[in-house]
């Protein structure tokens, strides 16, 4: 705050030992210490009041933003009924399919590309086409079946086999 250099202070010193006297210098230096001391909780109590008045002005503007972000966020969703618009959506489904003998179908949809979309119904009468020759080959590397002869005895005989639920 003051620029006083250690060679100022030591001339105010020497003027106030020989102005006062050496008697009543520390009563003296007593009293400008308490005077320094009342002048600067004065200036700290200042200084808070003065940071607390900073800090409730930026808490009064964080406040206004907050209430605008919520005054428009209101503004914006109160019409927001999500129960509601699949309430609609769902009534609009249940209702009749058939309006005036005209079925709901868009009209872009026409009955060959739908038809393309969905499998030929089969029919009883439908015969499927049997392979080109009768017996199906094997890859190489895979094992061959043994001969269905049965004639081994080491084999049994699926004819032969028992029923599972037999006693017998």
């Amino acid at each position: 705050m003051f620029d006083i250099g250690w060679s100022e202070l030591v001339v105010i010193g020497v003027v106030a030992l020989i102005a006062i006297g050496p008697k009543e210098l520390p009563g003296v230096l007593r009293t400008v210490g308490q005077y320094m001391g009342k002048v600067r909780r004065m200036a700290a109590e200042f200084q808070g009041q003065f940071q607390e008045a900073m800090r409730e002005a930026e808490m009064a503007d964080i406040k206004k933003s907050v209430d605008e972000m919520t005054e428009s966020a209101t503004k914006q969703f109160t019409d927001f009924d999500p129960i509601g618009a699949v309430r609609k959506e769902i009534e609009s489904l249940s209702s009749d399919p058939f309006k005036d003998g005209a079925p709901t179908t868009p009209a872009s949809v026409s009955p060959e590309a739908a038809s393309e979309s969905l499998p030929a119904p089969v029919s009883s009468e439908t015969t499927i086409p049997s392979p080109a020759h009768a017996e199906t080959t094997i890859a190489p590397e895979a094992p061959q079946p043994a001969a269905a002869t049965h004639d081994s005895p080491h084999e049994p005989n699926p004819q032969d086999a028992k029923p599972a639920g037999s006693g017998a």
